[in-house]
């Protein structure tokens, strides 16, 4: 509601047009401030990507996994039973993202593909059946990023860098 002297009242409180303008600028340069820092961060530095250092990271990861992924591949990271073994309409099943199953054998750069393509499209396989929905348009690249530190933070350190070693390779060229 307005009232005299370009002052805004809501619920009983006044805040003039001067603190308003400050309120806003001040939660627009923390968001910026924010974005930028998670730019650099996600972007800017892709050794760090998939590190799983940064809590607040891991948080939204679990959150992100539990809503989209722990359906299929299992609250505990643990996959479907008998995950290795084909389903009867030819689709394969949801594999385990722990240390028991093929994840980390995979670079970040892939697993990052067959989370936002699907994984016919990031294996480039035409005809490929899977069930492994594209979250493309779904997860911003930032929350596939997430989910994925979060999944790699609930390795054993041994598989951590054992996967950090094959990413390192990957980017310098050698299989």
């Amino acid at each position: 509601m307005r009232v005299p002297s370009g002052r805004i009242a809501d619920r009983g409180a006044v805040v003039t047009g001067g603190k308003l303008r400050l309120a806003l600028l001040t939660v627009l340069l923390v968001l910026t401030v924010s974005a930028a820092l998670a730019y650099m961060f996600l972007r800017a530095d892709p050794d760090r990507r998939l590190r799983p250092e940064v809590q607040a990271l891991l948080r939204q990861g679990a959150e992100i996994y539990v809503q989209n992924c722990a359906a299929c591949h299992g609250a505990s990271l643990e996959g479907e039973p008998d995950w290795q073994s084909g389903n009867p309409d030819g689709t394969l099943k949801a594999p385990p993202h722990d240390a028991s199953g093929h994840t980390w054998h995979h670079p970040d750069e892939l697993l990052f593909r067959i989370t936002k393509y699907g994984t016919a499209k990031a294996v480039g396989l035409e005809g490929f059946m899977s069930n492994m929905p594209a979250f493309e348009g779904v997860l911003s690249d930032e929350e596939i990023f997430a989910v994925l530190f979060w999944i790699k933070s609930q390795w054993p350190e041994e598989i951590r860098e054992r996967h950090d070693a094959f990413n390192e390779r990957q980017r310098g060229g050698q299989q």
